[in-house]
């Protein structure tokens, strides 16, 4: 007799992965969240892999693991998937102290945060705007032989005129 096993939390079409106890404060880190929020998973590695902070490798991570979950505990298409969350949060403080003048002693703190990553598919319906139809190709048609037409005797006046 097991433990009943919770009610799934996600919607069927998200993932997620949550990194805890990662040595940086939540302020530093929600600076490397924010750059990743809303963009297509592909589009989300590369600004990580590329990223000057020393903790977006461990976001990188966190985000991979995610796409791992999508793909194969949820199987959701990796190529369609969008980080719909990036949410940090405080984690545990260590409080240390820093000896100073006349046996005084000065506090630092030093944070800790925790990152969630919610993956979503999206699928891109392709529209057909770009193709024309053969109703728009008929007027096109037309169109273009009037406007052609018409353009013809101006550039004969502008002949003759010159000559």
């Amino acid at each position: 007799m097991g433990k009943q096993s919770r009610a799934r939390v996600l919607a069927g079409h998200q993932a997620m992965a949550v990194a805890r106890n990662i040595r940086v404060s939540p302020r530093k880190l929600n600076l490397v969240a924010q750059q990743i929020r809303g963009k297509k998973v592909d589009n989300a590695l590369n600004v990580l892999t590329f990223s000057q902070k020393r903790i977006a490798g461990v976001v990188k991570k966190t985000l991979q693991s995610a796409i791992a979950n999508a793909e194969n505990n949820h199987d959701l298409d990796v190529d369609d998937l969008v980080v719909k969350e990036a949410s940090v949060g405080k984690n545990l403080v260590m409080k240390r102290f820093h000896a100073r003048a006349r046996g005084n002693a000065g506090g630092i703190e030093k944070f800790f945060s925790q990152i969630t990553i919610v993956v979503e598919e999206k699928r891109e319906e392709k529209t057909e705007e770009a193709k024309p139809t053969a109703s728009s190709k008929k007027s096109g048609g037309k169109a273009a032989a009037k406007k052609t037409s018409a353009k013809k005797p101006a550039a004969k006046k502008a002949k003759k005129e010159a000559a």
